[in-house]
């Protein structure tokens, strides 16, 4: 090979190599930024092939797609100076590669760590204004969306960064106060307990004295409904007699006197003084022959 072509072939990669420094690609999940000499030429670099003078130009790239910011578990207070700890994360992206590239010199490690401190802040302002009740269940999406929004103004403001989703995933009491909460619910349940045991006895107390009224009534009721059987019967029974009597007195008379010698001779054992010509016998004298 001549020196001719040996000089031919240098300068062709050379040239080659020239023109593939020259040229960049921008992808769709890309955002990128132009620079000449370290400042920034052209901020936002759309996707696809471009063209960049090498040695004078670089080209800085960042991930255009949706980033997960997890935040280090923290400990802030609610509106009643209670400690909680708050375990979230951070949906966000880039929305301006220049204020990006100056904010953080387009390293991710740096956006996390600004942006981690600014969703502490927010947290601790939204938890601060509302109750332990609200952070845990009656706010709880309000709370989400208050935060999202005081975060994504300061991120874009400062870092050219957009939040899309602030989420907090576990809220948690502080392990020193556990037991304090743990012995405070008890005492809580107890003081319920007996609360509900009293009316429970109270109610019993009166359901019994209730049935013991009921019960005397009841009673009273049966025993005068019986005397008036009662007496209704002995009233009949007297009639009856009465009349039985008034048709025959003599019999009657001797009737009766046959069930006085049966119920008076009924055990061979009863002894009985009398004068034997007592009216008992009056009938057992006129049967003799």
């Amino acid at each position: 090979m001549g020196n001719k072509s040996l000089f031919t072939l240098i300068v062709g990669v050379i040239l080659a190599v020239a023109a593939w420094n020259s040229l960049y690609i921008v992808t769709q999940t890309e955002k990128a930024v132009l620079l000449q000499f370290g400042k920034i030429a052209e901020a936002d670099v759309q996707p696809g092939l471009h063209v960049k003078v090498p040695v004078m130009n670089q080209v800085r790239k960042f991930d255009a797609r949706l980033l997960t910011l997890e935040s280090p578990i923290q400990r802030v207070l609610t509106l009643e100076k209670k400690a909680v700890m708050v375990d979230a994360y951070a949906k966000w992206r880039v929305a301006d590669a220049q204020r990006y590239y100056t904010a953080t010199s387009g390293i991710r490690q740096i956006a996390d760590d600004r942006l981690s401190q600014r969703l502490i802040t927010a947290l601790a302002n939204q938890f601060g204004t509302r109750t332990l009740h609200e952070v845990v269940s009656g706010e709880r999406d309000a709370l989400m969306a208050a935060i999202t929004k005081s975060l994504n103004g300061m991120a874009q403001k400062e870092l050219g960064i957009e939040v899309v989703d602030v989420r907090v995933k576990a809220i948690d009491l502080p392990k020193e106060v556990y037991r304090s909460v743990f012995d405070r619910m008890s005492s809580e349940r107890e003081r319920e307990a007996r609360e509900h045991r009293a009316k429970g006895r109270e109610l019993a107390e009166g359901i019994r004295a209730d049935a013991d009224r009921q019960k005397r009534v009841i009673v009273a009721e049966a025993y005068r409904e019986s005397e008036e059987i009662r007496g209704d019967g002995d009233a009949k029974a007297a009639a009856i007699y009465a009349k039985a009597y008034g048709q025959d007195p003599e019999f009657y008379a001797f009737y009766r006197s046959l069930g006085a010698y049966r119920d008076s001779f009924a055990n061979k054992s009863d002894v009985l003084v009398l004068d034997p010509d007592s009216e008992f016998f009056r009938y057992l004298q006129q049967s003799k022959p």
